[in-house]
């Protein structure tokens, strides 16, 4: 979701043949306003059990 018009984001990059790595930049448009959001990748984005309080 969009920070600025809550319209729908996409990722428009492209994974890298070896997989998402923490600090990877990774950038993202939105389909309303069309701005562009590029996001570092944290090692916590990449661990499918993180948030789940396991």
């Amino acid at each position: 979701m969009c920070v600025d018009c809550l319209g729908t984001c996409h990722l428009i990059s492209y994974e890298p043949d070896e997989g998402w790595e923490p600090g990877d930049i990774v950038a993202f448009r939105c389909a309303d306003c069309l701005d562009r959001w590029d996001i570092e990748i944290t090692a916590e984005d990449l661990d499918p059990r993180a948030g789940s309080g396991d």
